[in-house]
């Protein structure tokens, strides 16, 4: 993401995106959490866990100088680390201990690219396509690698096991695509109509009723590798649950769609973006 110019302030204090540079790291986070968009609605992990770890990452990643980019690769590193260990080492309670610490600080580092980028004077189209693109790899990957251990591995209940991370990775791909687009529909109906697009509220109640969504909750569940038919039956119940949510969101989605369209409404009102599998 493209770097913001910084220039100095009469005081002597340096600025960043027009205000001024945070003094402290202290005043670094206090200043990523007034930036914070609403995570009203997100999944409990992500909205208690992750964001606030992001925060504290971002605000590290600021006062060393390191732009959203670099954040957004070493979240990668982190991630893909965990998928290789996974696909490519015998499940044990040491290698679920490495695979869901890598899961769990890449999926931090997620989160503290964009919050570092919105600190910066806000990102870049390049930025934001880097890192949907290494969402999407990751996504996919993660179910495919599972799909390995499984193979490779495991004595599973039933060779029908197998085909359960493969309907995994369909339902994140789609769960993915489905609210990328959704973000994107709407912004370019506001851009071209000047439409607002109105979020209802959202309780601290549905954050703990859509925990089985979170990609922080999967991320934690690799800690079960040690006892890999536990995992493979808690795996099952965590896909069962996305599969249901992506067929009640894909049904709300399509009605929110359809009244973007609608002549003569000049405010779309959406209940929030819904988030699961991703960032």
């Amino acid at each position: 993401m493209a770097a913001t110019d910084q220039s100095t302030a009469p005081a002597g204090r340096p600025t960043v995106g027009g205000r001024l540079r945070p003094a402290t790291y202290r005043d670094t986070v206090e200043a990523l959490a007034r930036a914070q968009k609403t995570s009203k609605g997100a999944p409990a992990y992500s909205r208690f866990v992750n964001r606030p770890l992001g925060r504290r990452i971002a605000a590290a990643a600021f006062r060393l100088g390191m732009t959203p980019n670099q954040v957004t690769a070493i979240s990668a590193a982190w991630s893909f680390a965990g998928i290789a260990v996974l696909a490519l080492i015998r499940p044990s309670w040491p290698i679920g201990l490495v695979v869901a610490a890598c899961l769990v600080l890449g999926y931090a580092f997620d989160a503290a690219d964009g919050q570092l980028a919105r600190l910066r004077g806000g990102g870049s189209p390049s930025g934001e396509w880097l890192d949907h693109m290494v969402d999407a790899t990751k996504i996919s990957s993660l179910h495919l690698a599972v799909l390995i251990s499984f193979y490779r591995f495991v004595d599973l209940p039933a060779r029908a096991f197998l085909l359960v991370p493969i309907g995994f990775a369909v339902v994140a791909a789609v769960m993915f695509f489905g609210m990328t687009l959704n973000d994107l529909l709407r912004r370019t109906v506001t851009a071209r109509t000047g439409r607002t697009i109105e979020r209802g509220t959202t309780s601290g109640l549905r954050s703990l009723l859509v925990v089985p969504t979170d990609y922080g909750l999967l991320c934690v569940v690799f800690l079960l590798l040690g006892a890999p038919v536990v995992f493979a039956w808690v795996y099952l119940a965590i896909f069962a649950a996305n599969a249901g949510f992506m067929a009640l969101a894909a049904v709300k989605w399509f009605t929110d769609m359809k009244s973007l369209s609608e002549p003569g409404d000049t405010s779309v009102r959406s209940t929030g973006t819904v988030r699961g599998t991703t960032t």
